[in-house]
């Protein structure tokens, strides 16, 4: 090779190289898709919807939620984990997608840890125990130790769940476990259904996010025994916690977060981890996640990682524990 054609080789990979920076310098230069791997009107979906609407302004590039529900939010998540690496395909993975799923489902189609590309995690909810004042056989129940003494009366009371498979379902396991209390499961096809019951008497109670639950606790309709964060919750300041009742450590939060396909180049995520927590610590998506019941978290990807390994370890024991199928 002359000395001319050198040259002009490395102008071209020269020009190449500052092609490829300047595109991820610039990132983004188009919409953003952000997958909710559940349905639109819910919390999640809720979540995503306001991430997605402060991205737009702090980027000036669209970031559209796209709805890709079905099969316990795995098949959103697969959907992502095979999307082209470049950015602008995205997921808002939850602990159903990334944690319970891999002992759940024998033959997932990713894998949660090599496929993805964790980025920040955004929040994480408890979940509140409440039974019915309406219920007869429950009610003197006014607290957690008088939940498990009545559990340990023949015969087992009922707990009811958004469905087999469920975070709450694996949540009441959880409890049930920490109590050694015997209780029936009745899945529910979400949780709207199986609160109606709860409420009437015709279950003797449910885990569930606050936020669904909230509305039944001020109405009257449902008492509230216990918050399974380590601190109480803001929305229902007076109810204690279960670690407070007697079962130190315990914890049991949904968590949300986002990811990348995995090879995603590190300065897209550099701009991706820099841009989401920004919008995390503004005043409006504060507000919104204190409304659900969470509050900003804004991890780095290592620590989400890091959560990520342990949960998987935590729902997988769980889940064989308890023989819990997907619906």
């Amino acid at each position: 090779m002359d000395r001319r054609s050198a040259l002009l080789c490395t102008v071209a990979l020269l020009g190449c190289w500052g092609t490829a920076a300047n595109a991820q310098d610039t990132y983004p230069h188009r919409p953003v898709k952000l997958i909710v791997p559940f349905s639109a009107g819910g919390s999640t979906d809720l979540v995503a919807r306001q991430l997605a609407q402060e991205m737009t302004v702090r980027t000036g590039q669209p970031f559209v939620v796209d709805n890709k529900p079905g099969a316990g939010s795995t098949i959103g998540a697969d959907f992502v984990a095979k999307a082209p690496a470049d950015g602008y395909t995205l997921l808002l993975g939850t602990i159903s997608s990334h944690a319970t799923a891999v002992g759940l489902y024998p033959k997932l189609p990713y894998d949660p840890l090599k496929d993805f590309a964790p980025i920040t995690e955004i929040t994480a909810i408890p979940n509140v125990i409440v039974t019915s004042p309406q219920n007869p056989r429950l009610a003197n129940v006014r607290s957690l130790a008088d939940l498990v003494a009545a559990a340990k009366k023949a015969p087992a009371l009922t707990y009811a769940s958004s469905g087999s498979g469920s975070s709450n379902h694996l949540a009441t396991e959880s409890f049930k476990s920490a109590a050694g209390i015997a209780l029936n499961h009745i899945p529910y096809k979400g949780s709207g259904p199986a609160l109606t019951d709860v409420s009437a008497g015709h279950v003797d109670l449910m885990l569930d996010v606050v936020l669904t639950s909230l509305p039944h606790i001020k109405a009257g309709r449902l008492r509230a025994l216990g918050i399974t964060s380590l601190r109480r919750s803001p929305l229902l300041p007076d109810v204690p916690t279960v670690a407070e009742q007697g079962y130190p450590g315990f914890e049991v939060l949904g968590w949300y977060g986002l990811f990348a396909p995995a090879g995603t180049p590190p300065a897209v995520l550099e701009r991706l981890g820099r841009d989401f927590t920004a919008v995390l610590r503004s005043d409006r998506m504060r507000a919104t996640l204190e409304s659900q019941g969470g509050s900003a978290i804004a991890s780095t990807p290592a620590e989400f990682g890091a959560l990520i390994r342990t949960e998987i370890a935590r729902w997988k024991k769980v889940v064989e524990q308890s023989g819990a199928k997907p619906d």
